[in-house]
């Protein structure tokens, strides 16, 4: 219904409450012929002033079809203000002026009406979004497709005003399922609670359901897995909404849905981070990220972008990467003082005269080489990027005054059988022993595998379905730790603003759950695709690869490590059986160090895998080199 119909239909309503509400005081016929006089006059002088006062307050420019709560609130604010204007004329003129107007009419004439004016007004507004709902729902019954929302809670609230409001969604939603008894036969925007999660096959044979929405963004991976287990077992597909990190990254709306991934499958408990914190550490601060076109250096960009830093410094080598981050960040934050800088970790001269323009005080240094099978065939690229790049990088960090150091690390630096987290392992050393000498918050934080990293075993599942398969796992019983990239970034910046409170010269270790098969991995995505493992595509065994260890560790036999004020953070502080070690109990000498690291350096140079593996084992005493390297 257009405004300018609304407006006629107040006219006439309007005309006519004064009349009832002196009815309802007065409930005698009687009153007629005596009140005529003043009534009039009253309810040309309350129209006048209602109709004034709804201009002022907007309500015949509003759209009634979509009214919510907010128009509800517009119309009872324009209705008691009218009706305490025409209050307060009513009594002003019947004190001040004595007209017959005020004192002919009973004196809770004003306050009655204005509640007729209410339910009047409210009630041809809201007709209009009552109508229109039932129009649409009548006319798209038949081609809409029938769903079950499970979760009641405020994501399913809004999920399901989503489906009831919207033409542009051909779905009709036909009740919730949720556990919390407390909810069972309750109603959400006129929606059912039908039973609990166990009742989905039941329901979707009663209501014939075409599709189930999974609308709890806070739920566990196993309550993933179960109710995916019974929309299997029903023969009905599944959709579901973000979870909380892809709602808190502002990428994606509580309304979208999209199709359950192993994200879903695997999500943990939402981890809470002190954002205060987050906040303090880096508002206008000038803030470095090296590899920052990688997975988890372009995270912790966005991530920081909502900090309001001074300057945020973007560093990497492949232009293409931190060309789409760039171009992401100055989209999403146009107001963020931002830099590019192309360049490689092991060119000195170069990060020099960055270090020089930019004078960064917060560095995050997230490039690395990390493919384990590559590094291993590559071991002297290695040995440059991840040491030699460190180290220069810290050695900057201290003489420009950075004030804070953050490596990433990996729990491959763990009891090392390979290039790269033996590699890891010295950057640590190298970072603790700068932190040692000069006491400034220079550490490393340590996790596992990060899910659609580049390079990661899911987007290599995904591209090998996606061809037929087979998929290819090295062993039956391998397992690693996982985290979604959201996650990880979240606790490194917590773990930051903990450095040199919670932790000096030791590392963090991030807490990364329970490990995860990597075949049930496998076998997740195969029928997350549609697929069924054996059948339609195998899966296919092919032996472990030089440097790789059937698990992860996340702290060394002997190591010394504590919980933080974070439950999810801990500090690994000493290598007690690293005697005679450049590391020992905790603290490195760091001139050892140093001529070690200038020796692996060299050797590297000069393209001699054998010593690079003898050197590292000397600086990394627990390295366990596979015994075909080399």
């Amino acid at each position: 219904m257009r405004n300018r119909y609304l407006f006629l239909l107040d006219i006439v309503l309007l005309a006519v409450t004064p009349t009832l509400a002196l009815a309802l005081r007065v409930d005698s016929a009687s009153w007629v012929a005596s009140y005529v006089p003043a009534l009039i006059r009253f309810t040309i002088l309350a129209l006048v002033i209602k109709l004034v006062v709804f201009f002022m307050f907007s309500l015949y420019r509003r759209y009634w079809r979509y009214a919510s709560v907010d128009e509800l609130v517009s119309i009872i604010l324009a209705v008691g203000s009218a009706t305490l204007i025409i209050a307060g004329v009513f009594f002003g003129a019947g004190i001040l002026l004595e007209l017959d107007t005020a004192r002919s009419l009973p004196r809770s004439v004003p306050f009655i009406d204005g509640l007729l004016t209410l339910v009047v007004v409210g009630g041809s507004r809201f007709s209009v979004r009552v109508a229109a709902h039932k129009r649409r729902r009548s006319e798209n019954k038949n081609l809409s497709k029938a769903v079950l929302i499970v979760g009641a809670g405020d994501a399913g609230a809004v999920i399901s005003r989503e489906m009831l409001s919207s033409r542009h969604i051909d779905i009709d939603p036909v009740g919730f399922v949720d556990d919390d008894p407390n909810k069972q036969k309750k109603s959400i925007h006129g929606l059912h609670v039908l039973g609990a999660r166990k009742d989905i096959p039941r329901l979707v044979k009663q209501y014939d359901i075409e599709e189930v929405v999974i609308a709890i963004p806070t739920a566990s991976g196993n309550v993933i897995r179960d109710i995916r287990a019974l929309c299997e077992a029903a023969h009905v597909p599944s959709r579901t909404m973000p979870g909380m990190y892809e709602i808190l990254s502002g990428q994606i709306s509580v309304s979208q849905l999209r199709n359950v991934d192993i994200e879903d499958l695997l999500r943990r408990e939402p981890i809470h981070i002190n954002a205060q914190d987050v906040e303090k550490m880096l508002s206008g601060k000038r803030v470095l990220v090296t590899g920052a076109g990688g997975s988890i250096g372009s995270e912790l960009c966005r991530q920081m972008a909502r900090c309001s830093p001074g300057h945020l410094i973007l560093l990497g080598h492949g232009e293409n990467s931190v060309f789409l981050i760039e171009q992401e960040l100055r989209r999403r934050w146009p107001k963020l003082p931002l830099s590019v800088v192309v360049a490689d970790i092991r060119d000195l001269p170069r990060l020099t005269a960055v270090f020089a323009q930019t004078k960064p005080q917060v560095l995050f240094h997230a490039a690395a080489h990390k493919h384990v099978p590559m590094m291993e065939a590559n071991c002297e690229d290695a040995i440059t990027n991840n040491v030699g790049g460190t180290r220069a990088l810290v050695q900057l960090a201290e003489r420009f005054g950075v004030e804070r150091f953050v490596l990433i690390s990996s729990d491959k630096a763990v009891n090392p059988t390979n290039i790269m987290g033996a590699t890891k392992r010295v950057a640590e050393k190298v970072v603790q022993a700068v932190a040692q000498r000069t006491g400034r918050p220079y550490v490393a934080v340590r996790f596992g595998n990060v899910l659609d990293s580049r390079g990661s075993v899911v987007p290599t599942f995904r591209e090998q379905i996606s061809r037929g398969g087979p998929v290819t796992v090295t062993h039956p019983d391998v397992t690693r730790y996982f985290m979604t990239i959201p996650e990880a970034v979240q606790l490194v910046l917590q773990a930051a603003t903990l450095a040199g409170a919670e932790c000096q010269t030791g590392v963090f270790v991030l807490d990364m759950g329970a490990p995860i098969k990597i075949a049930d991995l496998a076998r997740d995505l195969i029928e997350l695709s549609g697929k069924k493992v054996g059948r339609d595509i195998e899966i296919v065994f092919t032996g472990l690869r030089p440097g790789e260890k059937l698990f992860e560790e996340l702290f060394r036999d002997g190591e010394n490590y504590r919980r933080t004020r974070h439950e999810k953070i801990f500090v690994a502080d000493g290598e007690p059986s690293d005697t005679g070690s450049p590391s020992q109990g905790g603290n490195v000498d760091e001139a050892e160090l140093n001529r070690l690291v200038d020796q692996l350096l060299q050797t590297a140079e000069k393209g001699s895998p054998m010593e690079i593996r003898r050197l590292l084992k000397e600086i990394v005493p627990n390295y366990k080199p596979p015994t075909t390297a080399g």
